[in-house]
């Protein structure tokens, strides 16, 4: 697995499916930890118009350009939900944030030929 999080690290534009407001949550941290090390990250969150200044999304698919890694940072059932859009969308690299896993989200990835990065934080690389 550690040469695709390489891969993925290499890359430019992520998105954070499940980033959130709340400081003490684990989306804001990525968040603002992915910002700083210069990535272009977009937030994705339904119930959420900016992030720190930063436009968010209700969606993936109302990201104006094509992101390189989606980072998930909700519930193994939003996540297993939102997989079939990154199939949709052509998205993939998916990272699953430990919590945001589950032997369904897995199955999914490597069914439909989408590379996955689990079990490993983001922001330890």
């Amino acid at each position: 697995m550690q040469y695709l999080i390489e891969e993925f690290m290499a890359q430019k534009r992520f998105a954070i499916v499940g980033a959130t407001a709340d400081t003490t949550k684990y989306g804001n941290e990525i968040f603002r930890n992915l910002k700083d090390r210069g990535y272009e990250v977009y937030p994705v969150n339904p119930g959420l118009k900016e992030l720190l200044g930063t436009k968010c999304y209700p969606n993936l698919g109302g990201i104006p350009v094509k992101v390189d890694v989606v980072d998930f940072v909700v519930p193994p059932p939003v996540t297993e939900k939102i997989l079939n859009e990154c199939k949709e969308l052509g998205l993939d690299r998916i990272w699953l944030q430990p919590g945001s896993e589950s032997e369904a989200a897995i199955s999914f990835c490597e069914d439909n030929n989408l590379k996955v990065v689990h079990d490993v934080c983001v922001m330890m690389n």
